[in-house]
């Protein structure tokens, strides 16, 4: 497959005029400045179903109902089933109900519940079955044959690439970007992207992003063909995609100008930090560009118009307090300490005196008398401290060395 026809993809954003939510790019400052350069963000986290997927799958699900009418069939109406990470899923799911059709969503069973209680309450049929992407699309196939649903696939389909492709349509439409950083996980998304930038804005550069634990994409486009993964580990579980599509690998040899990768952490940080400094709440897949842009991973000067997508917002609550738990302890707000004291009254009142005259803050604490290496008599507390960055850290480590206490940080 090559790049999709430009008056397909203008096709896609009449149908979803008045269904999809239109958000302007935005101009990120405090971004801009940490990459001393011009960024903007499509903020696609805040679509009605939390991510940019509704736009392919309302697309394919709108040309299926338009052949329906024009050859008088009723293919549509058979119902439709998808295989998806949660995105994709609530896209399909959301069509279907609009259109009033049987939807059967299978997901793998390490989907955030989120995505997979948003999905059932769009009244789709959820179906949990194997440990990634892949392995829910082949059962997902299974399925369609044996009760003749549509397939609808949530990248490999030239209508659900053109229904993404209208992101760079509204884009184009009010800057005039020089790059363009687009999240990969099976890659419709940038296909659809790429299609309408070479065609409108053939200067502007193309740069896909993918997870480092799900990099198939990326070492095939260097190498120019196709390399599948063994398995997957990403907490970007939206691009958690293993195997490369050929015909998708093809268009986006057409389209983009480079991938790069990053890793779990620089994902983390740009979710913690879309979260604090530009009040937005992005998952994984999301915030994917925005690490690829804070990580220097992409190559601009002062002047550069850089855009990216942030593709969804659907985060699972467990991952997001783990992503903000470990984003304090790494710049330094808390702290946890291990401090062997004296088993007796007032030797706790003592320790907590000299914290809260450093104005450490303690937030949580834990006793345990049975450490083999303690002396009889010891107890071994376990402390999680409130702080206020890495200079007061060094002061409240200080004041315990100071006072002879025997401790030691814990990472």
């Amino acid at each position: 497959m090559k790049l999709i026809n430009i008056e397909k993809i203008k096709e896609a954003r009449e149908r979803l005029n008045g269904v999809i939510a239109y958000n302007k790019l935005a101009f990120a400052p405090r971004l801009s400045k940490i990459a001393n350069a011009k960024v903007f963000l499509k903020k696609e986290n805040l679509q009605l179903t939390g991510a940019f997927k509704i736009r392919g799958a309302f697309n394919k699900l709108s040309s299926l109902k338009m052949e329906d009418e024009r050859n008088k069939t009723n293919i549509l109406n058979r119902g439709v089933i998808c295989s998806s990470a949660g995105n994709h899923a609530q896209g399909v799911a959301f069509s279907a109900r609009h259109f009033g059709v049987r939807a059967v969503i299978v997901m793998p069973e390490s989907t955030p519940l989120l995505k997979v209680s948003g999905t059932r309450e769009m009244g789709a049929e959820v179906v949990l079955a194997g440990n990634n992407y892949d392995e829910a699309y082949a059962e997902a196939l299974k399925i369609a044959k044996e009760e003749n649903l549509n397939f609808i696939h949530p990248f490999a389909d030239a209508d659900v690439m053109a229904g993404q492709g209208t992101i760079a349509l509204e884009m184009i439409e009010e800057e005039k970007l020089d790059i363009v950083a687009v999240p990969i996980g099976g890659g419709g998304l940038i296909s659809g992207i790429a299609s309408v930038y070479k065609s409108l804005s053939p200067k502007t550069k193309i740069i896909g992003v993918q997870s480092k634990g799900a990099n198939a994409m990326m070492k095939s486009f260097k190498e120019k063909n196709i390399q599948n993964s063994k398995s997957v580990r990403t907490i970007a579980d939206g691009i958690a995609v293993r195997d490369v599509n050929e015909e998708v690998f093809e268009c986006i040899l057409n389209g983009v100008d480079d991938i790069v990768e990053v890793d779990d952490e620089e994902i983390a940080s740009a979710i913690l930090f879309l979260l604090e400094s530009q009040k937005l709440l992005v998952e994984g897949a999301g915030a994917a560009g925005v690490a690829a842009i804070m990580h220097n991973k992409i190559p601009f000067t002062e002047n550069t118009k850089v855009g990216t997508v942030l593709s969804g917002g659907n985060i699972d609550v467990t991952t997001l307090n783990m992503i903000i738990e470990k984003g304090l302890f790494k710049s330094h707000r808390k702290m946890k300490i291990e401090v062997v004291l004296i088993d007796k009254p007032g030797s706790m009142q003592s320790l907590s005196n000299i914290l809260s005259n450093a104005g450490a803050n303690i937030v949580q604490i834990s006793y345990d008398r049975t450490p083999t290496a303690l002396e009889y008599g010891d107890v071994l507390i376990t402390m999680a401290l409130e702080i206020k960055g890495l200079e007061h850290k060094k002061i409240v480590l200080d004041n315990l060395k100071k006072a002879n206490y025997e401790f030691r940080e814990i990472f």
